[in-house]
């Protein structure tokens, strides 16, 4: 028996495409009038008291310990401890859906939901599975990938996770991901991740590739497949060579077609260089979406984040809002790009003039990465004796797969790191 609230909301969005793309979660979830809806209306309403939230309030304001406050002396009591919204600070919400424009300006004329904060990009990824991903259920994404996606999808949905080969002859495997992508139309479901720049491979679509990549996922949603696109947009903008297509496969997809509801996972923990805010956003798009059932899935999705964490953390959301207004972080962004172009051209360089019988560099061209195909499957092995011999770290994303984070290593050891790393594989 569903809540009500629960079937409010998907009354809300019959005939919408979340509909027939919900997990068994996603129809049953639905944001409480409990404590924190009430609490807001309390907030609004209540002048004469509001007892209604769990905090401590001295003259109107939280309190604060002196131990804390001292750290963070430009924050207001408000902006340092008490808790935020359920969705998140709702003004870095909406300078976020301006960014988003700004950076992605054909969105300027498309319809899209105004983006929800969550408690990092990962938490998005996991929210995003809650929602749309059941046990009956597929996620296609790239082989190699990041290794959450399969604990995600597998592990934690309990739903089946399968890969198309990202590359072929140095470039994006079109053809691969089509024939996948067709593959997972039978069912009459195509829901699918694409994450550029990529992790583990560090790799950007060209604007052709790009392209292409949407023309694939129109041609099936013409066919009356419904698709769920998610575009994982962790490291959006790292882009180090001119042919890269400069914009979000989001912004491609967001009105594509009527069957493909777009989703963008994206935030500044990268693109803004504050890893640890565990600050992300999760933004929806459709061409016949109404507001009104963009506030229906986001209430979902309120309600999905408030039965797991119930609201992310104030403080970095407090400092981006003064951050992302103040008029030099665009040029201090600027500058610490600069330093990763750097790095990424000396690792360039190097892969370019060397070469190695037992590596095979996957192409790369953005983001913090580059990874190695190993054929001979010792990525493991590689990866422990670089560690235990010579102190250098890499990561085995999978017996093939050694990736490298050259955005950590500073520039004056990059062509040690890499000449080690070329010598341990050819003993190996």
């Amino acid at each position: 028996m569903l809540n009500p609230l629960a079937q409010e909301l998907n009354n809300a969005l019959s005939g919408s495409i979340a509909e027939p793309l919900f997990s068994e979660l996603g129809k049953r979830i639905f944001f409480p009038n409990g404590i924190i809806a009430q609490s807001g209306e309390a907030k609004k309403l209540g002048k004469t008291a509001n007892g209604t939230i769990g905090m401590t309030v001295i003259d109107g304001h939280p309190v604060t310990l002196e131990a804390i406050k001292k750290y963070a002396p430009g924050l207001t009591d408000a902006e340092l401890v008490a808790y935020a919204p359920t969705a998140g600070n709702m003004e870095l919400r909406e300078i976020w859906k301006e960014k988003l424009i700004q950076k992605n300006p054909s969105l300027k004329t498309k319809n899209f939901s105004l983006p929800v904060l969550v408690p990092g990009l990962t938490a998005g990824i996991s929210y995003i599975a809650d929602l749309f991903l059941g046990q009956n259920d597929a996620l296609l994404a790239a082989d190699p990938s990041w290794d959450n996606y399969a604990l995600i999808c597998e592990t934690r949905r309990g739903a089946s996770f399968h890969q198309f080969t990202l590359f072929a002859d140095g470039k994006f495997n079109i053809d691969g991901f089509e024939k996948a992508v067709k593959k997972e139309a039978e069912t009459g479901f195509v829901r699918v991740l694409l994450n550029f720049p990529q992790n583990p491979s560090g790799y950007s679509p060209t604007k052709d590739e790009a392209e292409k990549i949407c023309q694939i996922l129109k041609a099936e949603a013409e066919k009356g497949v419904k698709i769920l696109a998610i575009s994982d947009d962790a490291y959006f903008g790292l882009n180090y060579e001119q042919d890269i297509n400069p914009e979000s496969l989001f912004a491609k997809t967001a009105d594509l077609h009527k069957n493909i509801l777009a989703v963008k996972i994206d935030g500044p923990t990268k693109e803004d260089f504050v890893w640890g805010f565990r600050s992300g956003f999760l933004t929806f798009a459709n061409p016949e979406m109404t507001e009104d059932q963009y506030n229906a899935l986001i209430k979902k999705l309120m309600g999905i984040i408030r039965s797991s964490v119930s609201c992310a953390s104030t403080p970095g959301q407090s400092i981006l809002v003064k951050a992302i207004k103040d008029p030099v972080l665009e040029e201090q962004k600027l500058n610490f790009r600069k330093i990763l172009e750097e790095r990424y051209r000396i690792v360039r360089d190097f892969i370019d003039s060397h070469s190695c019988s037992k590596l095979e560099p996957l192409p790369f061209n953005s983001g913090y990465f580059m990874s190695f195909y190993v054929p001979s499957k010792k990525a493991c092995e590689l990866r422990v004796k670089l560690l235990n011999e010579y102190g250098i770290g890499t990561v085995a994303i999978d017996e093939k797969t050694l990736r490298v984070a050259f955005s950590s290593i500073e520039k004056e050891k990059l062509l040690n790191v890499y000449e080690t790393i070329y010598k341990v594989a050819e003993e190996l």
